[in-house]
């Protein structure tokens, strides 16, 4: 059997009507009647038509593709936050491709390489850092590039991500009022802004209650990392009173050492709190004090970006960090007369 290949001028003798307005029909933001547009669609059905998108895009210079970059996707936050980002992008006409990428720059770079041979119209990065040279090629080849959750030391790029540092601080105070005195921190991967810069708040605000932390380790926003860290640091005779993991993701396993291995309570004997607010934390067997993020906010930011550099490409980068609110729950001491 074999199979003819149907052609827009093939739709448009059945439709009774040109080439160029079978072209409107499909090319979005075109102008075309209801009437042709039905008639269109109803011969395109009949004789199995499906537009060249790619074929199409070399006309238009736009591919109405974006190249979308995640590292890992175990942490809740991330399938929530990717889910409205590649909605929202498909209600504006855009079409995602997802890759996964280590959180290696070599791996990165070879990733984005990638994406820059499909032609998007611009990249998201979620979770991962660019090189300063891919970034200037990004810029050369007019792609824009928006970083989600993550930022760099790099004027070029635009980034969204939640203000981490207010947010590390806002958890210091709490731990502090409520009467912590030794107090400590599970890092998160030592190359990423957020754990940069949740860690740096955090610090700030355990010296400003005069404070400084009692004990550190690093998890690398890794389950089982964050496992081993917490029985190094809780299996000490001087452990800490409180910790504050740098997310959710760890705090959680966090959790599940302290009671079910070191029989220790939380908080009777452990306050724990966390970066994030991902749907587990409000789960009764966690109910995870911590600083929320809005993924609707911060896609939404990241969107308008995006569009507004696909338009014009000399759109000056821009950079924000949207305030995320303390939420309170059991898994710590709530100091006395504490307002939520």
């Amino acid at each position: 059997m074999t199979h003819v290949k149907v052609t827009s001028v093939d739709v448009a003798k059945r439709a009774g009507v040109s080439q160029s307005a079978v072209s409107r029909v499909y090319t979005p933001g075109a102008s075309v009647s209801e009437k042709t547009a039905a008639k269109v669609r109803k011969a395109a059905a009949e004789l199995g038509y499906r537009p060249n998108v790619l074929a199409r895009s070399l006309i238009t210079g736009r591919s109405r593709m974006i190249g979308l970059v995640v590292s890992y996707l175990e942490n809740y936050f991330y399938p929530e936050a990717l889910e409205k980002l590649s909605n929202a992008l498909q209600a504006e006409g855009y079409h995602v491709l997802i890759f996964m990428a280590q959180q290696t720059s070599d791996n990165v770079e070879a990733v984005l390489e990638e994406i820059l041979d499909y032609q998007v119209d611009g990249i998201v990065t979620a979770s991962v850092a660019m090189s300063s040279e891919l970034a200037a090629r990004c810029q050369a080849a007019g792609t824009p590039v928006v970083l989600f959750n993550r930022s760099q030391d790099d004027e070029r790029l635009s980034a969204v991500t939640s203000d981490n540092v207010a947010g590390g601080r806002k958890l210091a105070e709490f731990l502090a009022a409520g009467g912590h005195r030794r107090i400590g921190y599970i890092a998160g991967w030592e190359g990423a802004s957020t754990q940069r810069d949740r860690e740096s708040g955090f610090r700030a605000g355990l010296k400003d209650a005069g404070l400084a932390l009692s004990a550190r380790e690093v998890g690398d926003f890794d389950h089982g990392k964050a496992r081993e860290a917490a029985r190094r640091m809780f299996r000490r005779d001087d452990r800490p009173e409180a910790v504050f993991v740098a997310n959710d993701h760890m705090a959680f396993a966090v959790m599940d050492v302290l009671r079910g291995e070191l029989g220790l309570r939380v908080p009777g004997d452990v306050s724990v709190v966390g970066y994030d607010d991902v749907p587990p934390a409000s789960w009764p067997a966690y109910d995870l004090t911590t600083v929320r993020q809005s993924a609707n906010r911060m896609v939404a930011e990241t969107v308008d970006i995006l569009l507004d550099q696909i338009a014009d490409r000399i759109a000056p980068p821009r950079r924000i960090a949207i305030d995320g609110p303390l939420i309170v729950r059991s898994s710590a001491r709530v100091p006395e007369g504490w307002a939520a």
